[in-house]
């Protein structure tokens, strides 16, 4: 069926001389009903609505969304009680909906992502978090698009069809981080001193959580020297600035302890060539 079949069709069901006074009378009960049962409804909504404040940003949209649907509602059934076939009508307005889901497919695809961001609440604004390749504080949530501030004061704009199906790497949900820093010392150094030399670098700072308490381990022996593994905790406001500054104070409590850190070296061994024997 064409689209100029299904216009003649609606046109041809608004039959104006079958109208009667009861299909009259019968409409005007229907639509007073209808707006009444509209209003119940809307209240309803927006009392469930009020209580759940994952859905705060979104109110306004659903409480549109939802006027639409009930007044169209609402119309089909007045326009049946007046003898209207809605046959037609219903499948005009079926095309008409497929048009437009398929124009705005990509914006609706959005929009579901939205829903289903502030609805989960993988983050929220003021977050650091770490999405595919990118990472930053989370700036806005959008129905349509999510803003991330990077550290260099760039705004990302990412889809939320893609965050609602991407790996969100949150940072700041739980409050503290660990930092884990791998540095070397000589074969020569005792374990023991290259341990409290590190001690003493984490002692330095107070913004260093002591539950979970910190750990140093030897973690492997490498070419020119062993490794150590120092891993701390830390709320994660403080984070980058321990980080940073942990990593200056090593090298300072490594030369107070006589602890020295190796550098990639290669020994040669010479082998003299056997003397020839003479003949």
């Amino acid at each position: 069926m064409t689209l100029d079949e299904i216009l003649s069709q609606v046109a041809g069901g608004f039959n104006l001389q079958a109208l009667s006074l009861d299909n009259i009378l019968r409409a005007v009960l229907v639509l007073a009903v209808g707006v009444v049962a509209i209003k119940l409804i809307q209240r309803a909504v927006e009392r469930i609505l009020s209580r759940n404040a994952a859905l705060a940003p979104i109110h306004r949209y659903l409480r549109s969304a939802l006027s639409v649907v009930l007044w169209l509602l609402l119309a089909l059934v007045l326009l049946g009680s007046m003898g209207v076939e809605l046959t037609s009508i219903i499948a005009l307005l079926s095309v008409a909906g497929l048009a437009v889901s398929l124009a705005l497919q990509n914006t609706l695809s959005n929009l579901a992502g939205g829903i289903m961001l502030l609805v989960s609440k993988p983050f929220t604004i003021g977050d650091y978090v770490e999405i595919g390749s990118v990472s930053g504080t989370v700036s806005m949530i959008g129905m349509s698009y999510s803003t991330l501030t990077t550290v260099e004061n760039k705004e990302i704009y990412i889809p939320n069809s893609q965050l609602s199906s991407a790996t969100i790497i949150n940072y700041t949900r739980l409050g503290r981080r660990r930092m884990e820093i791998t540095v070397s010392a000589s074969y020569q150094d005792k374990a023991e001193d290259v341990k409290a030399a590190l001690a003493d670098a984490v002692s330095q700072f107070p913004t260093i959580l002591q539950d979970p308490a910190p750990e140093i381990r030897l973690s492997g022996y490498g070419d020119s020297g062993v490794n150590y593994l120092l891993r701390a905790w830390t709320t994660t406001g403080d984070y980058w600035d321990t980080y940073y500054q942990l990593l200056e104070a090593v090298l300072p409590a490594f030369q107070r302890r006589g602890v020295s850190m190796p550098y990639p070296q290669m020994d040669v061994h010479l082998i003299p060539a056997p003397s020839e024997k003479s003949t």
